[in-house]
């Protein structure tokens, strides 16, 4: 483990400075306790007692039926010239359009709470409800919750299972021997697909429509029993491990919840093991067990991989950025360390339907590499592999070998790589390059032989078909060419050519490729250089870069989303881009892009273009922007855009790659591996992301960034 500035960081001390401590109710944002591929969003009271936050996994998933009469086959989306379709929209096939988008998406596998009497026998209210306190202890992952009720104290202790998909619950209060707490389990139906992409957030589910879905109740023996869940195709058990003396009844024949009632004291303790088959899982955990598995792993979880110690800096903001880089990597564990690439909210909501985007997979996973969690990170980097056969019928199916990776999609039985009707989701090119950006970093880590056995079929089934899109023009050039969207994804695609971020990513892309097949032995491929020699340059105007060649009123009609320009030297280490040009580009987009209507991973990449630039002051400044917002009392990441709820966890992955690359540093000319960075920017010392005034940070076990 490397280590800089001074003696190796307390870690404990570290996590144990930014434990989250809530206060009353959220209805918008739940705390969360989960293990990366399930998580279970809490209230206030350590349940879902008052607010029906979601229990989502990477396994369950649910499909409306098809329209009547229709196929998957039927749809054949819109011909934008050279008879090549693209699934952009069907004007034929409107319903069918609806369906593909909406289909499958993510079940919420169910709500627990706690049932709460009034000496009156009604069921209390929340505003019945006082001195509420909630503790999340990152240290172990335990959810300690406090409250009174009517003068009566409960203390609820919630946990999730490391290895299973199981909740534990512990309660104690007074109220259990007075016959007043109960515990519910309630089943809601799958959202359906024509609710929008948004609607349901923060809330997951149908509850209005008990008569679509089935459930079941099956004993188990002595203490324990299981639910089965039906909806449609869609199947599921929830084991419960409870008190033998517990009385556990559905409430009425017509709807899905079941309550379980104590025959009295305290404290009462249950578990939750939710799977698609129970029958065959390993036994129930028992409730303790569940937290004693937490308060083991999470532990391991925060002694291994990088860590960041701002505590010693005079910059009076160091406590707000430490916080941000600590609660961050508790998030990311929780909901983006699954076995496919998370959604936007991650396992918070149903955002997108719960499909992924795989143009922000490199948002929610690479700071993994760069923090050393590979474990995490491996978790789904083989979402790759699962995809290809999809990603080859698409590329051929446009007429080009190689892969050609979806946008919108899940991993899910035969919808898997299956793409999302949609301009953007059709269309879009930048995720095209992210697993070969991926398999470098893997080998960066891991040199040798098995590295590159591992990735060498997706690699050159990506730089295949990256090699073959661009267009031949007269003379020789390669260009992007229409129809395509760009990163920015407000440009007119039938019009727009050469968008400089991905014609620097495609550089980068192909250039990398190259290196892996020398690297095999193999020779380099012919064709593949020609498209790097002959490639189009990235656009220039009034000496800065643009979105795209010939756009029109960039700097005041098309700067309305991503500064996407600043990507080819930020994010990326600027293959095709001249460093004086770029910081002109940068220094107009500072000047001229409105900032508070941007998506929140903006932040991170303009930093990481300031840090590369030289400008250490301005790339702290983006971390602590105004509009890059976090919820102070949960510590998750907001979305900053309009139209687009919250939690948005590309953000906080941004900001932990940038983080990382801050203090590690980054490959200059004499850093790269062929060479090919341009001149004059590789960092000297530790810490080059960071002001030397001001700032002492301290860091381990971080890696550079390319």
């Amino acid at each position: 483990m490397d280590r800089f500035n001074g003696a190796p960081i307390d870690r404990e001390a570290l996590v144990a400075r930014h434990r989250i401590v809530r206060c009353g109710f959220d209805r918008e944002l739940p705390l969360q306790v989960g293990n990366g591929r399930f998580a279970f969003g809490a209230d206030a009271t350590g349940l879902q007692s008052f607010v029906p936050f979601a229990v989502l996994s990477d396994w369950g998933w649910h499909s409306d039926p098809l329209p009547a009469g229709k196929a998957v086959a039927d749809y054949r989306g819109t011909d934008w010239g050279g008879g090549v379709r693209y699934w952009t929209g069907d004007d034929a096939e409107p319903e069918l359009h609806d369906w593909l988008r909406g289909n499958p998406h993510r079940v919420n596998l169910g709500r627990i709470g706690m049932r709460l009497l009034r000496p009156d026998g009604n069921d209390a209210r929340e505003a019945d409800l006082a001195d509420t306190h909630q503790q999340l202890d990152l240290w172990t992952g335990l959810l300690t919750s406090r409250f009174t009720l009517g003068g009566h104290p409960v203390a609820v202790e919630t946990a999730c299972h490391p290895d299973q998909d199981a909740l534990g619950v512990r309660i104690t209060s007074p109220l259990l021997a007075l016959g007043r707490l109960r515990l519910f389990v309630d089943f809601p139906y799958a959202t359906a697909s024509g609710r929008g992409k948004f609607d349901d957030a923060p809330y997951v589910g149908d509850w209005d429509h008990p008569d679509r879905h089935r459930t079941e109740l099956r004993r188990r023996g002595p203490g324990e029993a299981a639910i089965r869940h039906t909806l449609d195709a869609t199947a599921y058990d929830v084991a419960l491990a409870l008190p033998a003396d517990a009385a556990l009844a559905r409430v009425a024949p017509d709807r899905h919840r079941y309550e379980i009632t104590p025959a009295g004291g305290e404290p009462l303790a249950l578990s939750c093991h939710f799977a698609p088959h129970t029958d065959t899982a390993a036994p129930t955990p028992a409730p303790a067990a569940v937290a004693a598995a937490s308060a083991a792993r999470w532990p391991a979880f925060w002694r291994s991989g990088g860590a960041v110690d701002l505590s010693g800096s005079a910059d009076p903001r160091r406590h707000t950025l430490e916080r941000r880089i600590v609660r961050s990597q508790y998030h990311l564990a929780v909901n983006g360390a699954g076995s496919a690439p998370p959604q936007e909210s991650g396992l918070v909501n149903n955002g997108w339907y719960g499909k992924f985007h795989l143009e922000m997979y490199w948002w929610h996973a690479a700071h993994q590499a760069l923090w050393n969690r590979w474990p995490l990170l491996r978790r789904s980097t083989g979402v790759y592999r699962r995809l290809l056969d999809a990603a080859r019928a698409t590329a051929a199916a446009q007429g080009h070998p190689g892969a050609r990776w979806p946008k919108m999609t899940t991993d899910h039985g035969s919808a898997a790589g299956r793409e999302s009707p949609g301009v953007p989701t059709a269309l879009l090119l930048w995720q095209q390059p992210h697993p070969i950006f991926l398999a470098e970093l893997d080998h960066r880590a891991h040199p040798g032989r098995a590295t590159l056995d591992a990735w060498r079929e997706i690699v050159h089934e990506t730089a295949a078909f990256m090699a073959s899109l661009p267009h031949r023009e007269p003379g020789g050039r390669r260009s992007l060419a229409p129809p395509l969207v760009c990163c920015n994804e407000r440009n007119p695609p039938a019009a727009t050519a050469n968008p400089a971020f991905e014609l620097s990513y495609w550089r980068f892309g192909l250039r990398i490729a190259q290196l892996w097949r020398e690297r095999l032995g193999e020779p380099r491929d012919p064709g593949w250089d020609e498209v790097l020699d002959r490639l189009a340059p990235l656009p220039v105007e009034d000496g800065r870069y643009v979105q795209w060649e010939g756009v029109a009123d960039m700097w005041t009609a098309h700067n309305t989303n991503h500064p996407d320009p600043v990507a080819a030297y930020g994010m990326l280490p600027g293959d095709g881009v001249d460093v004086p040009a770029m910081r002109a580009t940068a220094a107009a987009v500072r000047a001229s892009w409105p900032v508070d209507n941007l998506y929140s991973w903006d932040f991170p990449l303009l930093a990481m273009n300031a840090a590369r630039l030289g400008d250490p002051e301005a790339a702290v400044d983006f971390l602590l922007h105004g509009s890059f917002g976090f919820d102070d009392a949960t510590g998750l990441p907001l979305s900053g855009k309009d139209g687009v709820p919250s939690p948005y966890f590309p953000a906080a992955g941004g900001l932990l790659y940038a983080v990382a690359m801050m203090c590690a540093g980054w490959d200059g000319r004499d850093g790269a591996p062929d060479g090919s960075a341009p001149d004059g920017d590789a960092p000297d010392g530790s810490a080059p992301g960071f002001p030397s005034r001001g700032w002492d940070v301290r860091w381990e076990n971080l890696a550079p960034a390319p």
